[in-house]
């Protein structure tokens, strides 16, 4: 599959990429997942955004990069997702692989924080995340925190 990824800051997203954007995030994390929470926070002007399009500019896949110092100390990640019916074809670690490129062709070999759904620890574990041993419910779904150290 062929993708054009974009990775903008806040300011540069077009009201369209944006709109894109949230309702992509919404139908993952509040539909799919049956978990009412307000996905726009103010985080969303404090950060990169990953965009993966597919053909006439289909959002398959997002990840957002929060700056360091908004959600912790170091740059994380958040947001991290795949369209349903591009799922189990390996687009998760393509999106991962140019998140974790882009991030250090901009900011430079930087750790890296995330708040990972407990059930995608060795996804992560794969990148080079490890578990600090922080284990909590975010909005009732099991999380571990995760640190890719440089």
């Amino acid at each position: 599959m062929i993708l054009e990824w974009l990775f903008l800051d806040y300011n540069e997203l077009s009201k369209q990429q944006l709109h894109k954007i949230l309702i992509f995030r919404q139908e993952i994390f509040v539909v799919e997942q049956n978990c009412p929470y307000l996905d726009a926070d103010e985080k969303d002007r404090f950060s990169h955004h990953l965009l993966g399009l597919k053909n006439h500019g289909q959002l398959v896949a997002y990840l957002r990069l929060v700056h360091a110092g908004i959600s912790y100390p170091e740059i994380s990640f958040g947001r991290i997702a795949t369209h349903i019916s591009f799922r189990s074809q390996g687009l998760g670690k393509r999106l991962m692989k140019e998140g974790l490129t882009r991030t250090e062709q901009m900011f430079g070999k930087n750790p890296i924080r995330i708040s990972a759904q407990t059930h995608l620890v060795s996804f992560y574990t794969f990148f080079g995340f490890v578990s600090t041993g922080k284990n909590y419910l975010e909005d009732g779904i099991p999380h571990t925190e995760m640190l890719r150290k440089i």
